[in-house]
């Protein structure tokens, strides 16, 4: 306890009173006092305070403390250890949370924004809070001699126990006791604030709030489980009310963090629209008229007084203050009042583009990852801000509703002039938004293709349901890398010839979009390249032609081995001898293609998802019955199994698939082609022979030493041909 002395004093003994026992003057750092206090604080530990009363005369009273802490101690500040948890959150912060170190820009003007709500809505109540405060602002000043940004905002400030709370423990964002859960404003750092250690080495952080008479500064570095406060005692550091924030740079990062035209970008980049004013210190330049003594001309002579003087203009540096972001948000103001050019100016400017948006709708509601490529402002209070607000960036707030109002918009007015300008490819991207939604319906109508009867112009799957006939069960497709491939493709044959009308998906995303419509209008699609196609109307084949066949498909399967699942005779084909189809479940050889170009070089997945492939057969072309009379007549041929290989190869490029070794299958055509064309127009006898030798030679090679004889093709005759009945 500290002994008191007190009384009453008259005026004149007032005036004879005096602050300090002793002669000696106080001390700068002991006698600063409060204007119009009315204490004075000795340097010996006196402290005289009086107390008017309602007469003349003043109550005194004097104090004396027992002890005072050293200087040094004071200097020095209160030690504390951080919660363990924040430890444990300040490496989870340098370490994973962020994966961008500007984002500590961001989170800590997000914060001092919030200081400014909390003061404003607390001035509503309490107007002394706002006085001799100024402007609600936000300042922030780079140096990139010293290394250091600090940041500075007038808002409500911390006492020594908030400095506690708010840095030293996990604050609780978004509860705030004082004003109740629903008032939508945060007032506290959060654990954004650990972010600035991102970038620094340490960081210094003085306040001054309107509640106290006095100013805390609050200092740690980073890797460092304490942290100090101590009050303010320099009287040029002094703060009117707020916070003022100063990171000292790592030696890494001072270069780019400590450039005013670098934070001046990421204010506008994460800040722009903050609702308080953001000023950045900026070297500017100007352009001033300076008078320089004008040269005489030659043979003259002037004297000191009539000397001309001549005005030039010269450009200065000098540095200022200067506003980084607009204050009033696009979005938060009446769409009524917003003339079209701003929309295009704000599309524009926020998102790096230079061309206007095609369109944009500006309302109140709830993203999915499927409409990504939709660029918006979504402003809301009751958004996630428990962790950071880069998670917050990347949160699946629901905007789809007012989204597919706008594409189908879009699609009805200017369908064709996005087909035009940008492709197809866009056109169906409109329609892939609806994917795994409720909404599917509303968009599907908006998807065009090229099909079999219209190779012009496009139609939509309104237009093909109208013109199919009522026997028909379901819309007929097929999926290609162009249209041409699309045109020639061996699957159509038989659909032309009955006069079924096929959609050609050409672009890469088609087939996805189609894929997960899966009905329209209660008609399913249906792939032409899969397995167990329907087409509603054919004939079963008779057992005689399966009898017939089931031996060559036996045979062909035992050549083929695991390269195929089955064979099996083709409905689909009329003029073509084969074909190689998908899986009903499996990928389609052009999805095939498209996840090949995706994996990066990852096969693993392929052989997983590329499905069974059945290779069908068409039992009238004449090749298949050659093979056909092979397999009963000769079946351990070898030309014949080399036949079904190239076969086979030939298939799987007509198909659409992709071969393992092109060059081999080069070699087999080039080797075909000389059986075929070979003496065919008047080859010389001695050129025959060398071919037959250099052959033979070959042959001897590969069967390791066994000569055999060799016939030129030219000299056998048709009716030897073992492969014809």
């Amino acid at each position: 306890m500290a002994p008191a002395l007190s009384g009453t004093l008259g005026a004149s003994s007032v005036a004879a009173l005096r602050p300090c026992a002793g002669r000696r003057a106080p001390s700068a750092a002991t006698s600063a006092a409060p204007r119009g206090s009315g204490a004075v604080r000795c340097a010996r530990g006196l402290r005289w305070e009086a107390h008017r009363s309602r007469g003349r005369s003043l109550r005194v009273r004097c104090d004396a403390a027992v002890a005072e802490k050293p200087a040094g101690e004071e200097a020095a500040g209160e030690k504390f250890e951080y919660q363990a948890e924040v430890s444990r959150l300040m490496d989870l912060i340098v370490h994973s949370l962020y994966s961008h170190k500007e984002v500590f820009l961001r989170e800590l003007v997000s914060n001092a924004s919030d200081a400014l709500d909390k003061l404003r809505f607390l001035g509503v109540t309490d107007s002394s809070l706002l006085a001799d405060g100024g402007e609600l602002e936000i300042r922030i000043k780079p140096d990139p001699d010293a290394g250091t940004i600090t940041i500075t905002d007038t808002g409500v400030g911390m006492t020594k126990d908030e400095l506690k709370d708010c840095l030293g423990t996990i604050a609780q964002s978004g509860k705030n006791k004082d004003l109740g859960k629903d008032n939508g404003l945060i007032g506290q750092f959060g654990v954004g604030f650990y972010s600035a250690f991102l970038v620094a080495e340490k960081i210094v952080v003085s306040t001054k709030s309107p509640k106290s008479d006095k100013q805390y500064v609050w200092e740690a570095v980073a890797d460092s489980s304490s942290y100090v406060i101590k009050e303010e005692t320099d009287p040029e550091k002094m703060l009117t009310r707020g916070t003022q924030i100063t990171l000292f740079l790592r030696p890494d990062d001072k270069y780019e963090f400590a450039d005013p035209s670098r934070i001046q970008g990421l204010v506008k980049n994460y800040s722009h629209f903050v609702s308080f004013p953001i000023y950045t210190w900026q070297e500017k330049s100007r352009t001033v008229e300076d008078e320089e003594d004008e040269e005489p001309k030659e043979g003259e002579e002037a004297t000191e007084g009539e000397k001309k003087k001549k005005k030039k203009t010269v450009t200065e540096k000098y540095w200022d203050w200067e506003l980084a972001n607009e204050t009033k948000p696009i979005w938060m103001r009446n769409p009524k009042e917003i003339e079209n050019t701003e929309y295009n100016e704000f599309y524009k400017k926020t998102f790096n583009e230079f061309l206007d948006p095609l369109a944009h709708t500006h309302f109140t509601t709830e993203f999915p990852r499927y409409l990504s490529f939709v660029k918006g402002v979504v402003d809301s209070n009751d958004l996630p801000l428990n962790v950071s607000r880069e998670i917050l960036q990347e949160s699946r707030i629901r905007l789809v509703r007012k989204t597919f109002d706008m594409i189908e918009e879009i699609a009805k007015r200017k369908i064709r002039r996005i087909i035009r300008s940008f492709g197809r490819a866009l056109a169906s991207l409109l329609s892939l938004v609806a994917l795994r939604t409720q909404e599917s319906w509303r968009l599907a109508p908006l998807l065009r293709f090229h099909s079999s009867k219209n190779e012009g112009d496009t139609i939509s799957l309104d237009q093909y349901v109208e013109s199919m006939p009522e026997s028909q069960k379901a819309i007929y497709y097929i999926a290609t890398d162009s249209l041409q491939s699309a045109k020639t493709a061996p699957f159509l044959e038989k659909l032309v010839q009955k006069d079924i009308e096929v959609l050609y998906l050409i672009e890469p995303i088609d087939e996805v979009a189609i894929q997960n419509l899966q009905t329209y209008k209660e008609k399913k699609f249906v792939d032409i390249s899969k397995e167990d196609l329907e087409l509603g109307d054919e004939e079963e084949e008779t057992k005689e032609t399966k009898q017939e066949f089931t031996l060559l498909c036996d045979w062909v399967k035992q050549q083929l081995g695991d390269k195929v699942a089955k064979v099996q005779i083709s409905k689909r084909l009329s003029s073509s001898p084969c074909v190689l189809v998908s899986g009903k479940f499996g990928w389609s050889a052009n999805m095939e293609r498209l996840m090949k170009a995706q994996t990066l070089g990852d096969t693993s997945s392929l052989e997983f998802m590329r499905g069974r492939r059945i290779f069908e057969i068409n039992p009238d072309h004449p090749i298949i019955k050659d093979l056909s009379a092979a397999c009963k007549n000769e079946p351990d041929c070898t030309e014949a199994k080399r036949a079904v290989e190239l076969l086979y190869e030939a298939a799987l490029i007509s198909s659409g698939y992709t071969l393992k070794s092109p060059a081999e299958l080069g070699g087999k055509i080039y080797e075909m082609m000389a059986i075929a064309l070979g003496g065919r127009w008047g080859r010389s006898d001695t050129e025959k022979a060398e071919v037959s030798t250099g052959e033979a030679s070959a042959e001897a090679d590969s069967s390791e030493g066994t000569v055999s004889e060799v016939i030129e093709p030219s000299e056998v005759r048709p009716e030897s041909d073992p492969w014809r009945d």
